[in-house]
């Protein structure tokens, strides 16, 4: 069983934050495109080095019901980056879409902000500059870029801690307007009336903003949302009628939680007409707060779209916003809960659900089985081979079959296991449980019923 998951037993059940729990994952980035939710997270490392934030590589997961999510796996890494001598500190991400092509902007600790661009969500992203994006004068202060296109095209580029600084991109999205400011750059001015006012610790006030910025337009407002307070960090915004300010502070979003980090990074998308906010908090660690974890809320703008108070919950998303067909091909790593599974990849299968022992188990949510189905079929590879009990609505719920995966010779020799289930109507949370003897048991690609 993974390392991540053993302290997980008693949420079982109850829990959907956070919404990854193969890995530690941190700073949601979350992107609408084409039908789902794309989330680019930063990874914290199982085993952290010099008790310091230990992260190499950037992540990807999508979801078409904010209740199931789909590992696309480290869709770039440190080592995209020649030029940079940096081995750690692949810090929060963003991405965004313009004119087909999906362009990554990262901060790496201590050597500024980069861009990636790709021609695909999940990549292959490549460095189209060989240099940093960013000329700043204090490049360990350029870190947790944020983007935005405005109406009329103009793109928008903010980042910072303990500063807050913006450029106008330009169309190509990876040089940006110089005339401005400093070199292109522009700073805000930290202000109690732009972001509030905190007592620091030599006693003097000073702007409650601190890192982590997210801008975004909802109707006629301007939104930059932020981690502030200082450490340990709460979530606030400030609002503004223009995307270059003036911005007004306006509250705090989310307060200190006992299951919260230490640090926090928020981001905000509305899809399916619902609002959600991501987070991250150190629920899988259990308070390591250099080893975090993504979670989701979902949530309604006020009236007035003043943002209300949200409270960071083990339950996150309670309603899907659509059911998942088990009828036609489903990646065996789109997960809504599992226990002591990780992901890996080759270049057959791609990403794929690994490390599996007996006992550990995945859940799928909302799996709409219509007037239900008769087959269920497993993309498999094994040496120790094992079952696959195949469950409804709870972990010990109606057992619909069990399907015996059998020795395929590699644990990359993939082949495909068959099993007649019982029929069953309507929509069903799904559990697959594992059994088999001591040690990895198989690997999984992807399934579906017939």
């Amino acid at each position: 069983m993974s390392l991540v998951l053993v302290s997980l037993l008693p949420m079982i059940g109850l829990a959907q934050n956070p919404i990854v729990q193969t890995y530690f994952t941190a700073d949601p980035a979350p992107m609408v495109h084409n039908g789902r939710v794309y989330v680019y997270t930063s990874h914290d490392e199982d085993e952290t080095v010099d008790n310091f934030f230990t992260m190499y590589d950037w992540r990807c997961y999508s979801s078409a019901d904010m209740v199931n999510w789909t590992d696309h796996g480290a869709v770039a890494s440190l080592n995209d980056f020649v030029w940079s001598g940096k081995t750690n500190g692949a810090w929060a991400p963003q991405c965004i879409e313009r004119n087909g092509k999906f362009y990554l902007y990262v901060p790496i600790h201590g050597d500024g902000v980069a861009v990636l661009v790709a021609d695909s969500p999940t990549g292959p992203f490549h460095d189209p500059l060989g240099k940093r994006l960013i000329d700043g004068e204090n490049i360990w202060h350029d870190i947790d870029p944020t983007v935005m296109i405005d109406d009329d095209g103009q793109a928008y580029l903010y980042w910072g801690n303990p500063v807050l600084s913006y450029v106008k991109l330009n169309e190509d999205m990876i040089s940006y307007d110089r005339s401005i400011g400093k070199n292109g750059i522009v700073g805000i001015e930290m202000t109690p009336e732009a972001f509030g006012s905190q007592e620091g610790r030599d006693g003097k006030k000073r702007a409650s903003y601190t890192e982590g910025p997210w801008i975004y337009k909802r109707d006629k407002l301007y939104y930059l949302i932020y981690a502030a307070a200082g450490i340990p960090e709460y979530i606030a915004y400030s609002t503004s009628p223009t995307a270059e300010g003036p911005w007004t502070y306006q509250g705090f979003i989310m307060e200190r939680a006992d299951h919260l980090a230490f640090t926090n990074h928020a981001g905000v998308v509305d899809f399916k007409n619902n609002s959600y906010f991501f987070y991250h908090d150190q629920a899988l660690s259990e308070g390591q707060g250099f080893k975090r974890s993504v979670s989701v809320e979902q949530f309604e703008y006020n009236a007035d779209g003043t943002i209300p108070l949200i409270l960071p919950t083990k339950e996150g998303v309670t309603e899907s916003v659509s059911n998942l067909n088990p009828f036609q091909k489903v990646e065996a790593e789109t997960i809504a809960w599992s226990e002591g599974v990780k992901t890996g990849s080759d270049t057959r299968a791609g990403i794929y659900v690994t490390n599996i022992d007996n006992g550990d188990f995945i859940k799928v949510r909302s799996v709409d089985f219509g007037k239900g189905a008769k087959k269920f079929e497993v993309s498999a590879a094994a040496l120790a081979g094992g079952q696959i009990e195949i469950r409804l609505d709870g972990k010990d719920g109606l057992l619909l079959g069990t399907c015996e995966i059998k020795d395929t010779g590699e644990v990359n020799a993939w082949k495909t296991f068959t099993a007649k289930v019982s029929k069953q109507k309507g929509i069903h949370d799904l559990y697959f449980i594992f059994k088999g003897g001591e040690g990895d048991l198989f690997n999984l690609n992807h399934w579906k019923f017939n």
